[in-house]
């Protein structure tokens, strides 16, 4: 993956009703270990990492990158969301776009919280990046993430096998330049 573009970074945080898409902050490593190590989350990711690993590796600011935004409710994170340039060994659909990502900490699931802040942060990218496609690539098993990617507007280019699972990839229009 590469950087995403243009863009100034980190952004101003972006509020929604409920939570906060912002850049890392150092008060975030421990909630990246718990993200990054967690078994549930990675189950359709290829596994968690091990968190004696993450302690020895991660920075003290986990993930400064532009396109990382923290996902924080009440002062505290609960997932990640990544909007980065698909690099050119993914599939011919999705070279050169912009790829969304998300992961979030198991007690935030099940309550809205991926959709709003999905939601913020293409509306984010659209301002940022105006005139581009989104794609988004998940396994096919993984029932929640394929209703939030038809809820956040992503319709199917292709399934493919690739890490011993049948993969999705879902693409967003790009969403015209406001006048």
């Amino acid at each position: 993956m590469s950087n995403l573009g243009p863009v100034v970074w980190p952004p101003e945080p972006i509020r929604t009703a409920r939570l906060v898409l912002r850049g890392s902050e150092a008060r975030d490593r421990a909630a990246f270990i718990e993200l990054l190590a967690s078994p549930e989350v990675h189950t359709y990711l290829g596994g968690p990492r091990r968190r004696a690993e993450l302690e020895r590796e991660l920075p003290e600011v986990p993930e400064q990158w532009p396109g990382s935004f923290v996902v924080e409710l009440d002062g505290a994170m609960i997932g990640q969301l990544l909007l980065r340039r698909a690099a050119e060994s993914h599939r011919p659909a999705a070279r050169g776009k912009a790829d969304l990502g998300y992961l979030f900490l198991p007690r935030a699931w099940g309550l809205g919280y991926a959709a709003e802040a999905c939601a913020a942060a293409l509306d984010w990218f659209d301002g940022a990046l105006p005139g581009e496609p989104v794609i988004l690539a998940t396994q096919s098993a993984n029932a929640a993430s394929m209703r939030l990617a038809a809820k956040l507007g992503f319709t199917e280019v292709e399934r493919f096998h690739a890490w011993d699972a049948e993969q999705w990839l879902g693409l967003r229009p790009p969403r015209p330049a406001s006048a």
